[in-house]
């Protein structure tokens, strides 16, 4: 009864501290909202800045399309002389018609031609209701500076159409002087067609602060700030704009962050709330403002707001949930713990038995590990044992393959000798080249011995097998000659590499050709077939005898330590069984069959190698 009243008392309190941190928890959650709106308007503001990037670019490309227009076009010799010779019919027309060819291949709202005094002599519109022929535009500034010799540009309304758009203007030139202005004009109708298709707001300011393209068509010829009185005079001097509409905007601005600004539009019917970025075009003086909806914005600061109070609160009821089990749990760990202390006795005693038989584990395992280490150097020394029992067998043809060319080097040198006398020099040195010869084929029988004979080491490696077999073929020469055996190696075309080691496969193969010799020992003409082949990366080697083969017993246990078919003195039975583990060091095996025509076949099989390095001996 006691820890039960306990353990009430602890929930209680338990809960009154939870319902303490939900509540803070949303109070964090209100004073974080301001900050979580800021975050989510600046995001919007920098998704803005991609497309002004791409608006401006999109300026910036027709303004420099444009550009070098005016001065190409003025070069025309055909615009001199009827700056010279206004009144002639058919230059007038032939003028009129290359000016609207070129505005309909450049896609330029209006091409036209002024004199000096800035009438339009000839135009692209020649042929509309509103031609520009025979108006003035003497108080348009891209005619003055261009008739004092400079290119000129100039955005305005225009005073004949009633479109807005953007002026190039150039000197005609005639005999070092200006005779004449040729400008081109091109609406900007089409890049505030394509912003209305975003969700953003797009206007394009002047130096003075007048929108003159947006993509509201409300906002257009309206002012950031109200004007003053010297910019109000030069637009109308110019006609810039129409003065009516130069209103301001009702826009008030708050800095969002260094790039970023927040601005509420007011108008009659509604308020709005944007996101403002902006860059400035220095060589035309122009600043692109875009302005996004901060309503997304504030939507999803709204959800996110929302989902952080309803994990806040699915977290309180999770915890209110383990709470009320606490409870419950508490009474049992009481007997949970005594449990608890009965298994760690238990465990402790099992803990002591298995201590005891680890420590008889670990000794047995050292004793195998030095039996093992003891079993390498002995297989090593079987291993080259058998070597030196090979070698013991062949010693007799191997002195007498060594003799003949001794005996030949010392009668080539007592010719030598006597020819010399006999100053026949040429017969001489034919001599000594000879004996030269003899010397290397010495030395190359003796260098097979040598590394036959070393001990190997114990790398694995990429080995070509065929250079194996020619090797061996080399180290049995003088037996394969005194028993008249024919060796007949079917050498594939390109080299096969197999895994294993040089000198250690050299040795498989000696064995191999030395059995097949001895198998053929009383065969008048013995007949030995090696055979090299790939089959599915698997390198493999036959050695097939034309012998009476092994009986099904011996076959059983061929490669069996000390198991031999021989006379006594004859072998030692352990060729073949190192041959084996050989082999199988390398991953491959050795097996033996008897041939259906008589005979034995032992294939070594190997795995395939590509031939990236040189095997380890």
């Amino acid at each position: 009864m006691t820890r039960t009243r306990f353990g009430t008392a602890f929930a209680r309190s338990d809960f009154g501290r939870l319902t303490a941190a939900l509540v803070l928890a949303v109070a964090i959650g209100v004073v974080s909202l301001p900050w979580l709106e800021r975050h989510f308007l600046a995001k919007t503001g920098v998704q803005g800045m991609d497309t002004l990037n791409l608006s401006v670019a999109g300026l910036r490309s027709a303004l420099n399309r444009f550009e070098p227009l005016p001065a190409l076009i003025a070069e025309r010799p055909e615009l001199a002389r009827l700056l010279r010779n206004p009144a002639n019919p058919l230059l007038f027309a032939q003028v009129n018609a290359r000016l609207k060819e070129t505005a309909d291949r450049l896609e330029a709202s209006d091409v036209y031609l002024m004199d000096k005094r800035g009438m339009t002599l000839a135009a692209s519109s020649y042929l509309k209701d509103l031609s520009f022929v025979g108006k003035s535009f003497d108080y348009r500034p891209y005619f003055t500076e261009s008739l004092a010799g400079l290119p000129s540009r100039y955005f305005a309304l225009g005073t004949t159409s009633g479109e807005r758009g953007y002026f190039y203007a150039a000197p005609v030139w005639e005999d070092a002087q200006v005779v004449g202005v040729l400008a081109l004009k091109f609406t900007v109708d089409g890049f505030e067609d394509a912003w209305r298709s975003g969700p953003s707001e797009l206007m394009v300011t002047d130096a003075n602060g007048v929108v003159f393209m947006s993509s509201r068509q409300d906002w257009h010829f309206r002012t950031l700030a109200p004007l003053s009185a010297d910019a109000l005079e030069g637009i109308q001097r110019t006609r810039q704009y129409p003065p009516a509409r130069l209103k301001p905007l009702a826009i008030n601005s708050e800095p969002l962050n260094d790039r970023l600004t927040r601005v509420t539009a007011t108008s009659d019917t509604r308020t709005e709330h944007f996101v403002e970025s902006q860059t400035l075009l220095p060589d035309v003086g122009w600043r692109v403002h875009i302005l996004s909806p901060a309503g997304p914005a504030r939507t999803q600061a709204l959800a996110v707001f929302g989902v952080y109070v309803m994990l806040v609160l699915l977290i309180g009821l999770a915890l209110a949930l383990v709470l009320s089990r606490r409870a419950r749990i508490l009474e049992r760990l009481e007997v949970q713990r005594a449990t608890q202390d009965l298994l760690e006795r238990r465990v402790r005693e099992r803990t002591a038995d298995l201590n005891v038989a680890n420590a008889s584990l670990r000794t047995e395992v050292e004793e195998r590990r030095s039996a093992e280490h003891r079993l390498r150097i002995t297989q090593k020394e079987l291993i080259q044992a058998g070597k030196l029992a090979a070698l013991g067998q062949l010693s007799a043809a191997i002195s007498h393959e060594i003799n003949q060319p001794l005996a030949a080097v010392k009668s080539y040198a007592d010719n030598a000798a006597l020819l010399m006398d006999r100053e026949r020099l040429p017969e001489a040195r034919e001599n000594l080249t000879r004996i030269s010869k003899l010397a290397d084929r010495i030395a190359a029988i003796s260098g097979h011995l040598r590394n036959f004979a070393r001990r190997p080491q114990e790398g694995i490696a990429a080995v070509d097998a065929a250079a194996v077999i020619d090797d061996a073929i080399e180290l049995l020469g003088a037996k394969i000659k005194s028993r008249g055996a024919q060796i007949k190696f079917d050498r594939p075309a390109a080299p096969l590499f197999a895994m294993g080691g040089q000198l250690r496969l050299q040795q498989v193969m000696v064995n191999l050709l030395a059995n097949a010799l001895d198998a053929t020992e009383d065969k008048d003409q013995p007949h030995i077939a090696v055979a090299l082949s790939n089959e599915n990366d698997i390198i493999k080697i036959t050695v097939t005898d034309s012998g009476p083969g092994l009986s099904e017993a011996a076959l059983a246990q061929v490669f069996d330590p000390f198991f031999t078919t021989k006379e006594p003195g004859k072998g030692l039975g352990l060729g073949l069984s190192i041959s084996f583990n050989i082999v199988e060091d390398f991953g491959g095996h050795l097996r033996a069959r008897n041939l259906d025509q008589g005979g034995a076949e032992f294939s070594v099989e190997l795995p395939a190698a590509a031939p990236q390095g040189i095997a380890a001996q």
